[in-house]
């Protein structure tokens, strides 16, 4: 969850707020979940040795962070909701759930409800609605030779914004995310590369 949070935020994290949810609020120091996040915060990998002292090494990398229960309404037992900040001056925040053997799925990107786990290499598009986008989209995408698994797409209201995801088969070039960088109404594409 952690690393996914630093992946979607698109920097190197210098301030996170992280509030745990049910049995993570009451286990979480216990089993080490606490200190995880902040290792996924900070790139490590799951297998990483460092990560029982990823407090200490938040401190040399000048990570802040802070943590904290939360009460969620209609939230896993296991979920974390981190609210970070990049070196860059970006924010995101992120809801995510540990859902077993290692697996976790986003349920909230920046307040918007998503569904996604990250077991496909992942894009997640900022666009404006409005007629013919995501055909633009999807004709970007099929012309880099793209096959995409799941899509789901959120909106505000009509005319609005819109957040659309594409879970991809295969990894995207970064050829390819510029072009869809460069499709008019986009704000701003994120991409996460599954883990092999």
């Amino acid at each position: 969850i952690g690393a996914m949070a630093r992946t979607l935020l698109g920097s190197r994290p210098v301030q996170a707020e992280i509030g745990l949810h049910g049995s993570f609020a009451e286990t979480g120091p216990g089993h080490g979940t606490d200190r995880a996040l902040v290792a996924g915060l900070l790139g490590m990998k799951p297998d990483d040795l460092r990560i029982p002292n990823s407090f200490a090494a938040a401190g040399e990398q000048g990570l802040e962070f802070t943590i904290h229960p939360v009460e969620l309404r209609e939230a896993h037992p296991n979920t974390a909701v981190l609210t970070v900040e990049g070196v860059s001056g970006r924010k995101t925040c992120v809801q995510a759930a540990s859902t077993g053997g290692g697996r976790i799925r986003v349920d909230q990107l920046d307040g918007v409800a998503v569904n996604f786990t990250g077991i496909f290499n992942t894009l997640i598009l900022r666009h404006w609605d409005v007629p013919g986008e995501l055909a633009h989209l999807t004709r970007e995408l099929s012309d880099g030779g793209i096959n995409i698994a799941n899509m789901s797409l959120m909106r505000d209201r009509r005319g609005g914004s819109v957040m659309t995801i594409f879970e991809i088969d295969q990894p995207v070039p970064e050829a390819v995310r510029k072009k869809l960088e460069q499709v008019p109404c986009v704000v701003n594409v994120i991409y996460y590369e599954k883990e092999d």
